[in-house]
């Protein structure tokens, strides 16, 4: 509140991962010396997403449910990519 935060890390953030073929020990990305924007090696959720699909065997461009009349896709319409670099 009083603009004294960071608006809770909209454009950039960490997490971790650990197995389902995850690579151990491993940093993937990087943020900007304030931890404000991501820089180097980002990832959208939408890759997170196509990432997590791949891992459970799915094709995420095949991978799609009918709503409200329309295929959708859980990484959304736009491209996607598997982010190979945290795979073991």
């Amino acid at each position: 509140k009083g603009g004294a935060g960071r608006d809770h890390h909209i454009k950039g953030f960490s997490m971790w991962m650990a197995g389902g073929g995850i690579k151990g020990g491993a940093s993937h990305g990087a943020t900007d010396e304030l931890g404000y924007h991501a820089r180097k090696d980002v990832v959208h959720v939408r890759d997170l997403h196509a990432t997590m699909l791949h891992q459970l065997g799915i094709n995420h461009e095949n991978f799609s449910f009918q709503y409200q009349g329309l295929d959708m896709r859980l990484t959304g319409v736009e491209k996607a990519k598997v982010v190979r670099p945290i795979l073991a």
